[in-house]
C-alpha cells in the first residue's frame, strides 16, 4: 500500500468510530482522536474553537446535545506525507439534536491530521452544510437553541 491508503486504513476506521460515538451522546472517543497539543482549531458548520481547551468544550457540548445518530465518510479526496494528511469529504448523519425527531443531513468537511508518536491525530477541521440543505440548516439551528 502507498502512504495515502495506509494513512486512510488507520485513520477512517477510527474517525467512523468517533463520530458515531459522538451522533450517540458520547464524545470520548472523538477527544481521543483529536491533538491534544496546539495549535489545533476547529471551523465546525454550528461551533468553532481554538486551542485545546476551547475544543473539547465544543465537544462535549456537542455530545450533551446529539442522541440516536448514525454516521458515514464519504472520502472525496486524502493525501498523505510524511507526519502531515488531510481528508475531504461528505458526512452522512442522522441525529436527534436537543431531543427532536432524529433528521438525516450532511456536511462538507475538511480534516487535517498531524502523526503524534505513531499515531494520526486532527489538527483542524472544517465543516459546512451542503448547498441547498434545509435538513442541515434546521440541525444547526437547533445548536444555536438553549
Amino acid at each position: 500500500m502507498g502512504e495515502t491508503e495506509d494513512f486512510l486504513g488507520s485513520v477512517l476506521p477510527r474517525l467512523t468510530e468517533a463520530d458515531t460515538a459522538l451522533h450517540n451522546g458520547e464524545a470520548a472517543l472523538r477527544i481521543a482522536i483529536w491533538s491534544h497539543n496546539d495549535p489545533v482549531t476547529l471551523f465546525g458548520a454550528a461551533l468553532m474553537g481554538s486551542g485545546w481547551t476551547e475544543i473539547r468544550q465544543v465537544f462535549e457540548s456537542l455530545a450533551s446535545r446529539f442522541s440516536n445518530g448514525t454516521y458515514e465518510y464519504e472520502v472525496i479526496a486524502a493525501g498523505a506525507s510524511g507526519d502531515l494528511g488531510y481528508m475531504v469529504g461528505i458526512e452522512h448523519s442522522t441525529v436527534s439534536v436537543g431531543g427532536a425527531t432524529p433528521e438525516a443531513y450532511e456536511l462538507r468537511v475538511t480534516e487535517v491530521f498531524r502523526r503524534e508518536d505513531g499515531e494520526w491525530k486532527v489538527v483542524h477541521r472544517h465543516a459546512d452544510p451542503m448547498p441547498h440543505s434545509d435538513a442541515a440548516r434546521r440541525q444547526l439551528a437547533r445548536l444555536d437553541e438553549t
